[in-house]
């Protein structure tokens, strides 16, 4: 077959049929065939293990394999590869899925791979000093006062194998190190004589000097990594390539080489767990180590004996790393998920395609957006008009929106009231709900939690829905962190590009201005918090108050009523409608005219009663100026919005073009806006609560018929100065050396 999804015939370069068992041997063969490979490949990759491998039994096992109702497949060989280092090619995004909890995580932590990893030879030493292999080894591990476990006596199991026994542990570094400076070369003086056959061992922590076990051990502060899987070349190899901090690196003058690791775990607890990872990142690396090997307590190969006629020798000391800490930074770094560097030359001609737009010349889809407005800019019903326009296909502030499906989180209404709003935009957006199906809502009020909690439980639950767009409303319910701080936004920020990536969609989301005066800023500034929120998204709203003039509101409110009253007459009379001048029908006085003189006078005063809440609603009205920044697309031209609850509406006849808003406007402009908004009749009703007000306060002041300044200054909580101008601006009071008395026309009745 030349097709084959698997290529399981690269897999078996990365599984040693030695290391396998009977049973597992068999599962190969039954996955070949299942796959619908040759024998002979079975065959060839079983010849790997001379001591077992029996000429024509491959093809006698293979007639054997039949049918069944659970068949062994081809994942069981890409199990066993994987074990063994086995990466498998990237693949890029169109190509990826959905890991579920039990897939293989590929890249976590692979530094290189047994096909990778080049071979460094081991040479013996050219010197044979076994008591200076002995010395370098205990200097390199121990102190002084540290008890070392160690055995030269064995005995032989019924296999016929030697098995070290309980051996010593009572002796200190320093003694078996004075001892090895007076021994010249014969170690057996120092640490009994040993059986050549069998070698000798060494326990790599210290003891408390009372036995060999866990409990004796007083430091964890080293490892044993051992495999007899590949090639000692192949080894020392992976070993170098993974930056081990190796302490101690013996040659076991057998299959395999002894690596002491170094651990530094402050506990038994920690011991076990950091073995566990230490040997995880040797299997991803294609170094198959020897689990039984995780004890603190155990037995490594003593180096400066010999081992049927080879030496036990010490390669190096030191290499790699130098602690655990910094390995485990190191392979953190080395091993992330962050892409590789890209060549411009090779992307040239095969360009990317860019995401489609999800609102157009706004935003694409698998980006970000914020919207940023201060409090009764309506952002939440521009969300919801948002999410009715991205499931039915259409128009958002007149911008078109892709069609598809949307999650909506709400953290701010109770559920009901969520509900209803999104009825009530719909009714006003007069838009038929044919894709209510296309809206999902996630209520989350009382119950949320911090975004960077809030994010993986978003994605588990949405990663099967195809969402095209997720709107938070509103994020300030998620913060996490101090709003004010660059890196404390930074890291929440990226909980939005986490949704973004996992699930292909886009995020929107919306915050309020910070406090004050937005006049002089620039929209990405007016959000409130670090200037990380408007930097971050990739498209950025931002909403402004425009100041209505009181000529605007009565066009709004004339052009309300005639349109009420074109209605009414569509309904009730509509040869007056037909009839009626376009003049008529543009004055609110004269189409209510035309109404009274043709409507039945029941409908008439029940519409009177319609249009004085025509009037209020009108009253109610606010405008905006709309204005962002684009990333992916040209800036657009500010856009002028009525919000119309509950809904915003878009002013395409130009009623609002020529306001400004606080943001438009100069300083002084503001403070001309302020004083300017004080009519006439606000002067005059003030200064006639300040003059009734210095009145109550002198005839309160006035019990012994003398009332100073000075009295009614602390009457009246206000200065001297003040007093003085306001009776002067008071025709019934005067002000005579201090004192102040009625004018003579108050005392005449008010008549000269």
């Amino acid at each position: 077959m030349d097709d084959r999804n698997n290529n399981l015939d690269e897999l078996l370069d990365y599984i040693d049929p030695a290391s396998l068992t009977y049973q597992e041997w068999c599962g190969v063969g039954m996955a070949l065939k299942d796959a619908g490979y040759d024998c002979s490949l079975w065959d060839v990759w079983s010849q790997r293990d001379a001591a077992r491998y029996h000429k024509g039994e491959c093809e006698k096992k293979w007639r054997t394999f039949a049918g069944c109702e659970h068949p062994v497949t081809a994942g069981t060989i890409v199990h066993l590869a994987l074990e063994n280092g086995y990466r498998p090619p990237y693949s890029n995004r169109k190509e990826s899925h959905a890991l579920n909890w039990d897939d293989t995580i590929w890249e976590d932590y692979v530094v290189t791979s047994r096909k990778e990893a080049q071979d460094i030879p081991i040479p013996e030493p050219e010197t044979w000093n076994p008591a200076l292999e002995l010395t370098r080894y205990l200097e390199t591990l121990f102190e002084a006062d540290d008890f070392v476990g160690y055995v030269t006596e064995t005995w032989k199991n019924k296999d016929g194998k030697y098995v070290p026994t309980s051996g010593c542990c009572d002796r200190t570094a320093g003694q078996l190190l004075e001892a090895l400076s007076q021994c010249g070369e014969d170690i057996g003086a120092v640490f009994g004589d040993y059986m050549e056959a069998a070698g000798a061992w060494i326990r790599f922590n210290p003891l408390d000097g009372k036995g060999g076990k866990n409990e004796n051990v007083t430091e964890y502060r080293f490892a044993l990594v051992e495999s007899d899987v590949l090639d000692i070349e192949r080894q020392n190899g992976i070993l170098h390539e993974m930056q081990l901090p190796i302490a101690c690196l013996v040659y076991s003058g057998g299959k395999s080489l002894h690596a002491i690791v170094r651990v530094d775990a402050p506990n038994y607890e920690e011991y076990r767990k950091r073995v566990d990872f230490l040997y995880d990142v040797c299997d991803k690396n294609g170094l198959k180590v020897d689990r039984q090997n995780r004890n603190p307590s155990r037995l490594s190969r003593m180096p400066g004996v010999m081992r049927n006629g080879k030496k036990q020798f010490l390669v190096a000391t030191n290499i790699g790393l130098g602690s655990w800490a910094e390995w485990k930074d190191y392979i953190d770094s080395v091993t992330d998920d962050l892409p590789e560097f890209e060549s411009m030359a090779e992307a040239w001609e095969h360009m990317p395609e860019l995401s489609p737009p999800l609102i157009e010349n706004v935003l694409r889809q698998g980006h970000k957006m914020l919207i940023a407005g201060p409090s009764k800019a309506g952002k939440s019903y521009a969300l919801i008009e948002m999410s009715i326009a991205i499931a039915e296909g259409r128009r958002w502030l007149g911008w078109q929106c892709a069609k598809g499906r949307v999650l909506y989180v709400n953290l701010e209404l109770d559920r009901a009231s969520c509900l209803h709003r999104f009825r009530d935009v719909y009714q006003a957006m007069e838009l038929p709900a044919a894709n209510l199906q296309s809206i999902d809502i996630w209520n989350l009020r009382g119950v949320t939690e911090p975004m960077d909690r809030l994010a993986p439980k978003l994605i588990r639950r949405a990663k099967k829905k195809q969402y095209i767009a997720v709107i938070i409303d509103p994020i300030y319910k998620v913060i996490t962190g101090d709003e004010n701080s660059a890196d404390q936004m930074a890291h929440f920020c990226n909980q939005f590009d986490k949704v973004c990536t996992q699930l292909g969609c886009a995020v929107i989301y919306c915050h309020h201005h910070s406090k004050g005066a937005q006049g002089g800023k620039r929209s990405m500034d007016r959000a409130s918090g670090s200037g990380v929120f408007a930097r971050d998204p990739d498209a950025l709203l931002d909403l402004t108050e425009l100041e209505l003039s009181e000529d605007i509101r009565k066009q709004e409110t004339n052009t309300a009523i005639c349109d009420a009253c074109v209605e009414q007459l569509r309904q009730h009379a509509p040869a007056v409608l037909a009839d009626a001048s376009p003049d008529a029908l543009l004055s609110h006085v004269e189409a209510l005219k035309l109404c009274q003189d043709n409507l039945p006078p029941a409908v008439y005063e029940a519409f009177l009663s319609e249009i004085e809440t025509i009037k209020r609603t009108v009253r109610q009205r606010t405008a905006w100026r709309l204005d962002g920044t684009l990333r992916e697309f040209p800036k657009f031209e500010p856009k002028n919005l009525w919000f119309r609850y509950p809904v915003h509406v878009e002013d395409t006849i130009g009623v609002l073009k020529d306001l400004q808003s606080e943001s438009e406007m100069h300083p002084y402009q503001r403070g001309n806006q302020k004083r300017g908004a004080k009519t006439k009749e606000t002067y005059a009703a003030q200064k006639a609560d300040k003059k009734a007000a210095l009145l109550n306060a002198f005839h309160a002041c006035n019990l012994d018929g003398a009332v100073t300044v000075d009295d009614m200054a602390e009457y009246l909580g206000i200065s001297e100065k003040t007093v003085r101008r306001r009776v002067k601006d008071c025709e019934e009071l005067i002000i005579e050396n201090n004192s102040i008395q009625l004018s003579k026309m108050e005392k005449n009745g008010g008549t000269k």
